[in-house]
């Protein structure tokens, strides 16, 4: 055995009975690579939990940290990864404010086996066809005691509370919750669900968005299970459905959630809906839907005002670990005043801003990056519009971009479109996964990088590139 492979078994051999040197071996590299306070942001939080073989298991803060460190030190982790525990090392997250196993997110640092990412660290979870009937899909994360109430949210919040405690037994059936972007909908309706199994941890909840629920639908006709995948709902005593928005044009799919509907409602079973615009605006939905829908209580989600905006902003901050002054939330609030989501994203930006120019956060990087994100907003560009764009450049059905479908002309347009959705919106990973077949973030990962490999490579890929991109921009 030559002096390097030696050099290697031993490491690996104390590695094995040791995840604190095993972790700090990690830790060593890592701090001679990145900026001192990314190291500090980033990393020294991580904590090592146990070794197993080659898998190394570590505690992050929060599911955030996952993502990030993931999109934006994937190279460096899986370098580090290969030195110290060897070409088979994996590196297991676990999440320590996620109080169930099924947080635990089992990051794989080799490409090949990335698909095996499970998807409980974004703010949409997802649910599998395969999945058994009782799995409710929720994000234990959403509830109402971190939901910052205001003025704008006050109906919605205490009809949403109401119904938790008493699902199907108030006139609230359904509910029916509409607003624009990023006002924390999702977060609402979720919490619903929360408190429902919290009171009543025998009901069969289920949480998905309505462009899952075709996919669903649309596996069930290929695998003849058309009856199963609708026993499958109607077997639910709270159904809530996402951006119910999305099911427009999609005839089928809504003739079989009306009788879906008909039958949750006649059991006494609570249904929770959200959209971007209130029923009789849904125009393309089936009118006896819409009639449906207003059933019970339609209320809306108003833009936060500015107390409320403060109270995002600083409840978002503890949330991230970060200690700010008045003066930055103030100005952050001031001058992002649209939605919950740039809120949050111009914390997250600004953090990252400090913590890969290596900068402090004060009121100067403050100013420089909401002026950043004023310039570079792009809140009318839609994942669906630029799918729609992507596929019909590629003349290639969008239901397919959607399938498992491995054609390499369907393959192209999901990854182009995948790719066009992280640039062009401020979407996270797991949103932009879930509109294309409920596809896990490392997906959407991969896909970028490809479609920026294949940029540098192919003159002919990085035209169609451009000619997307700017027939998208010119939309807005």
């Amino acid at each position: 055995m030559d002096k390097i492979n030696n050099k290697s078994f031993l490491r690996t051999i104390n590695i094995h009975t040791d995840c604190t040197t095993a972790w700090k071996d990690c830790l060593s590299i890592i701090k001679e690579s990145v900026p001192h306070i990314t190291y500090n942001t980033w990393f020294l939080p991580i904590k090592p939990v146990e070794i197993s073989d080659s898998a190394l298991k570590v505690q992050v803060p929060n599911g955030f940290f996952v993502e990030w460190i993931e999109e934006h030190y994937n190279t460096l982790i899986n370098k580090t990864i290969n030195e110290v525990l060897g070409d088979s090392g994996k590196l297991i997250y676990t999440v320590l404010d996620d109080k169930k196993n099924d947080d635990e997110i089992n990051v794989i640092i080799k490409d090949e086996e990335k698909k095996k990412i499970t998807d409980e660290i974004s703010n949409q979870p997802v649910v599998s066809p395969t999945e058994e009937p009782h799995e409710t899909s929720l994000n234990p994360r959403y509830r109402f005691e971190n939901f910052v109430k205001g003025e704008g949210n006050q109906l919605a919040r205490a009809a949403a509370y109401a119904v938790g405690e008493n699902p199907g037994e108030t006139s609230f059936n359904p509910l029916f919750i509409y607003g624009g972007v990023g006002l924390g909908k999702t977060h609402l309706i979720q919490a619903i669900g929360n408190k429902i199994l919290e009171y009543y941890p025998n009901k069969k909840v289920i949480y998905l968005s309505s462009d899952l629920f075709t996919v669903e639908f649309v596996e069930a006709i290929q695998s003849n299970s058309v009856n199963d995948f609708s026993n499958r709902y109607k077997s639910m005593d709270c159904l809530i459905i996402d951006d119910i928005q999305f099911l427009i044009g999609k005839e089928k799919t809504q003739d079989l959630f009306f009788h879906i509907f008909n039958t949750l409602h006649q059991s006494g079973k609570q249904i929770i809906l959200s959209s971007d615009k209130p029923p009789k605006e849904l125009k393309g939905l089936n009118e006896r839907l819409i009639s449906r829908f207003s059933w019970g209580l339609t209320t809306d989600i108003q833009p936060p005002d500015f107390e409320t905006r403060i109270a995002i902003l600083k409840n978002k901050s503890n949330s991230f670990g970060i200690n700010l002054s008045n003066e930055i939330f103030e100005y952050i609030a001031h001058n992002i005043t649209s939605n919950i989501r740039e809120l949050e994203g111009c914390l997250i930006k600004l953090l990252a801003n400090s913590s890969l120019n290596g900068k402090e956060i004060d009121y100067e990087l403050t100013k420089r990056t909401v002026k950043e994100i004023s310039t570079k907003r792009h809140v009318n560009i839609s994942i669906e519009y630029i799918t729609n764009v992507v596929c019909e450049h590629f003349k290639v059905d969008e239901n397919k971009v959607r399938e498992k479908n491995r054609k390499k002309e369907v393959v192209l347009a999901r990854q182009t479109a995948m790719f066009l959705s992280k640039t062009l919106t401020k979407s996270s990973l797991k949103t932009i996964g879930l509109h294309f077949g409920g596809r896990d973030h490392s997906t959407v990962i991969h896909a970028h990088n490809t479609i920026e490999e294949m940029i540098t490579k192919d003159s002919r890929i990085k035209q169609s590139i451009e000619e997307l991109k700017n027939k998208i921009e010119m939309s807005i």
